[in-house]
């Protein structure tokens, strides 16, 4: 009997040996993968010459015309750890591997808010664990040569908001008809809830869905310490009462799907080999920016 114990001791073992392996594998191949297809996005437009670059587009808008209190909505529900990190979120990593591990799904993907530029910026919206990959080493980098404000406004600036609106001024307008500095609390609370899911979120399609979403955020900044109690329910309430604007977004700008605007063959075949969808062209006209000059000392995170 206890030799048969023994038997299973060492078969257990050997075989979380085995998967440790077989997983060390996978995650070499996957960096492997990430890392070339991320090296093939950076010829045309270098992280280093990333801000630059899109803080010269018309309608760019920087934090000192963006409420205080939209800057602290976005990093309370999307990147809590905003401040804390360069780039990569170990915590949020392990959380979403834990999720998708539980749901067999790619539910959730623990991106900062960095991470998620360098995705809307180099990358498609398709969820392979080779961009996730990639996605990470462009983060990585980004934050090398951007600092914390400036990572920020380039993402406010190209995110989508649904109804056609892509970066704050557009949502802004779209929705209320004002520029980003002059939004509301409550306006805010509701525009920094949207680009998780833009088009379940719309308040113009679903009122309902996007009044829950607001309260998500409510919640997220009052953890976060950004509002009492008292004052959430408030602009709960203010939510529920805000008039929208018609849709007034629709084809006003098409989506910055990618900056890398051709497509040689070395990215081709990389696409190709591991089956990844390509990258859309940007079109360069049509991403939203406006140059100003960085104002007020903006605080970022919790």
């Amino acid at each position: 009997m206890r030799t048969l114990k023994d038997l299973l001791k060492r078969l257990l073992c050997w075989a979380l040996l085995l998967a440790l392996l077989v997983l060390a594998a996978a995650g070499t191949v996957l960096g492997v993968q990430g890392w070339k297809l991320y090296r093939a996005t950076q010829p045309e437009l270098p992280a280093a010459q990333l801000y630059e670059t899109l803080s010269a587009r018309p309608g760019f808008t920087t934090c000192d015309a963006i409420p205080q209190t939209y800057i602290d909505a976005v990093i309370a529900v999307e990147d809590s750890r905003f401040e804390l990190h360069h780039g990569v979120d170990p915590v949020a990593i392990v959380r979403a591997l834990w999720t998708d591990l539980r749901t067999r799904s790619l539910a959730e993907g623990g991106s900062t808010l960095t991470q998620q530029l360098a995705k809307n910026i180099y990358f498609t919206q398709e969820k392979h664990f080779a961009r996730k990959a990639a996605e990470l080493f462009a983060a990585l980098d980004i934050e090398k040569h951007c600092s914390k404000q400036q990572i920020f406004e380039m993402y406010v600036n190209t995110i989508y908001f649904g109804s056609g609106c892509y970066g704050i001024a557009e949502a802004a307008e779209g929705y209320f008809g004002k520029t980003p500095a002059e939004l509301t609390s409550a306006e805010c609370v509701l525009l920094a809830g949207l680009p998780n899911a833009p088009s379940a979120y719309s308040p113009h399609s679903s009122p309902e869905l996007a009044l829950k979403r607001s309260q998500v955020v409510l919640d997220r900044m009052v953890s976060c310490k950004k509002l009492t109690k008292t004052q959430a329910r408030e602009l709960q309430d203010e939510i529920a009462a805000l008039p929208v604007l018609p849709r007034t977004c629709q084809a006003t700008r098409r989506r910055p799907a990618g900056i890398v605007k051709t497509i040689d063959r070395r990215v081709v075949f990389w696409f190709q080999r591991f089956k990844i969808p390509e990258p859309a062209a940007l079109r360069w006209k049509d991403l939203p920016g406006r140059d100003q000059a960085n104002g007020r000392r903006v605080h970022l995170g919790c």
